[in-house]
């Protein structure tokens, strides 16, 4: 499977007081490392954004983006997800995996027969969530642990899936 050639990194959100600052949601285990990948650029490429400073704030950042110089400028930017390309990104250390890598992968049971594909993987806060998007049905939200996925294979391009039984204490429909 060929690596994801570009990783959404951040985003950038509503302005931040008058001088063009911006509120920025990073993607990245390290919020402030959006300022090491050098310029960040939009999915297409066509616009490049290079963070100049950054400091954290509640959930964000509070960011100054070059040639970003007030409200307006920064205004136009609300909801811009910024990219990097994905041989910037360090290696990733054993069972640890970035969500471009997964999305995509085929899911299939211990047996090897297909579930679906992997479409996103989410967290709400309370651990990760992998969504499968099956040959036919809903699409499924299962808990991206070792017992559901146990294993992982990036070059072969599938993972595989342990679907758990009946979940406890839902009752069936009178």
């Amino acid at each position: 499977m060929s690596r994801a050639a570009r990783i959404c990194v951040a985003k950038i959100g509503a302005a931040h007081g008058v001088r063009g600052e911006v509120r920025l949601w990073p993607f990245t285990e390290d919020p402030l490392a959006v300022l090491h990948y050098g310029p960040l650029s939009t999915r297409d490429g066509a616009k490049q954004f290079t963070v100049l400073r950054a400091r954290a704030a509640k959930d964000h950042l509070v960011a100054t983006l070059d040639g970003v110089a007030n409200r307006d400028d920064a205004e136009r930017l609300n909801g811009i997800e910024l990219y990097v390309s994905r041989d910037a990104l360090p290696d990733t250390d054993e069972g640890e995996y970035y969500h471009a890598d997964l999305i995509g992968l085929a899911a299939v049971d211990p047996q090897g027969k297909s579930i679906g594909t992997i479409i996103a993987i989410h967290n709400f806060g309370a651990g990760d969530i992998i969504e499968i998007a099956p040959n036919n049905g809903p699409t499924l939200l299962l808990p991206f642990t070792n017992a559901v996925v146990p294993t992982i294979d990036l070059a072969a391009g599938h993972v595989v899936i342990e679907l758990p039984g009946e979940i406890e204490g839902e009752d069936e429909p009178s």
